[in-house]
């Protein structure tokens, strides 16, 4: 069967992925990007391993972008102080990971080879890995059929099989069977994702299937450590603020309207709004609808001076800040859970935020667990909004109780990364 399944990949979807993919980025810059950076990916691993010791371990890992890389960081960092001899080649599929991902313990970072037999071949032969390591969802069959068939150890880490998801649905379960199989080893977030896993793979033994945790969880609470010492005080001490994290326009239509009447309202609240995209054009439309409401806005633009204005209202005009700027804050709401789904609502809760986001949460096991715990509100629309956030302004008891649940949270799910480390070595 699972021939099959490769001559249906291999014939029929992945040409017409190609296909398609090609045409697209004639249009969208950042996908062009990304298909010429994959052209150049071959002759790029070709020059480095000319010039590498052919006895060195060579560790593959795959993000799809940088919200994975986050993923991917702590345990690609642990594993280099074990083995500080080993090679990390670290490929991508979005530029967003590309050009933005940091860290001393990359010695290679390209675009994943496009996925046609032949060019994985090609690669696996240059680059020899002692083992490729995916890391959550974006894995690529052929590199992962490939790579079995050479006897190199496959992995995916942080795995997640969500309640619903295509992977458990008739016509594309024997799919995603025909690949999760084929992989050496797969470490899932939580218990439910074991078992979720489970009922995908069977029960034959192979591959070795661990819960072992989010790594992300530790790479937040590294990133955050420095804030966690200059904020000692209750977070009832910070000025009354609420950030708005990565809004997309779905989010805008009603998050703006309650935000200018309860600011309104509340003499002491403000506002930091930081849209998913901070253009130009976005930020002078939404500093236009808050006029439509009575609000005039600054644009804050420092990567610096980091301290906010005492300004009614704010809108963040640069990207890569948002993450300190929480600590200026007492709630947040995370954009995207009314369009693609959630962006990243670990870098408020352990900031000490209570976080509110969109129905579109459930690829995020952080979201889940902070919804269980009492750190989470999941709101479903304006009204739904301004009841849960003026009671976390004006309830001091529910408030704390709220914030100390969402930093929680993250405190309880730390050292997934050393198991993670721990078992790639062993197994």
């Amino acid at each position: 069967m699972k021939l099959a399944w490769a001559v249906i990949y291999n014939v029929i979807f992945y040409p017409i992925f190609f296909v398609v993919g090609c045409i697209l980025c004639l249009f969208n810059s950042k996908l062009r990007q990304g298909v010429l950076g994959r052209f150049r990916s071959i002759s790029q691993l070709k020059k480095y391993f000319m010039l590498i010791d052919p006895t060195k371990d060579i560790y593959w890992f795959h993000a799809a972008s940088l919200g994975e890389f986050y993923q991917v960081k702590p345990v690609l960092e642990g594993l280099k102080e074990v083995e500080p001899d080993c090679v990390s080649l670290l490929s991508f599929s979005s530029p967003s990971g590309f050009e933005n991902a940091k860290s001393d313990a990359i010695d290679l970072r390209i675009y994943m080879p496009f996925d046609f037999p032949w060019s994985v071949r090609h690669t696996l032969k240059i680059t020899r890995p002692k083992k490729v390591i995916f890391s959550s969802y974006d894995i690529w069959p052929n590199m992962v059929w490939i790579a079995e068939k050479r006897k190199v150890h496959t992995n995916i880490f942080a795995a997640r099989v969500k309640d619903g998801s295509l992977k458990l649905k008739p016509g594309f379960f024997g799919f995603y069977r025909s690949v999760y199989q084929s992989i050496s080893t797969i470490y899932t977030v939580a218990v439910k994702d074991f078992k979720r896993m489970r009922s995908i793979i069977g029960n034959s033994g192979t591959p070795i299937l661990r819960a072992l945790g989010n790594p992300r969880y530790d790479m937040v609470m590294k990133t955050a450590d420095e804030f966690t010492q200059e904020h000692q005080k209750s977070v009832l001490s910070r000025s009354k603020r609420i950030i708005i994290g990565s809004a997309h326009r779905e989010d805008d239509e009603f998050l703006i309207p309650v935000l200018a009447g309860i600011v309104a309202s509340n003499p002491e609240l403000k506002v930091l709004y930081a849209p998913h995209e901070p253009h130009d054009s976005e930020i002078e439309r939404i500093q236009n609808q808050f006029s439509d409401h009575g609000f005039e806005s600054s644009v804050f633009r420092k990567k610096k001076s980091l301290k906010l204005s005492e300004d009614r209202v704010a809108i963040l005009g640069v990207v890569g800040v948002l993450s300190k700027l929480y600590w200026q804050g007492q709630i947040t709401y995370v954009g995207g859970g009314f369009s693609t789904g959630i962006h990243n609502v670990m870098e408020p809760a352990i900031a000490r935020l209570p976080v509110l986001f969109g129905p579109k949460y459930h690829h995020a096991h952080e979201a889940e667990e902070l919804l269980e715990n009492g750190g989470g509100f999941c709101i479903h629309d304006g009204h739904e909004f301004r009841t849960v956030l003026e009671r976390l302004i004006t309830d001091d008891d529910h408030f704390l109780k709220a914030s100390f649940a969402a930093t929680n949270v993250i405190h309880k799910n730390l050292g997934s990364s050393t198991r993670i480390i721990r078992s790639l070595i062993r197994d």
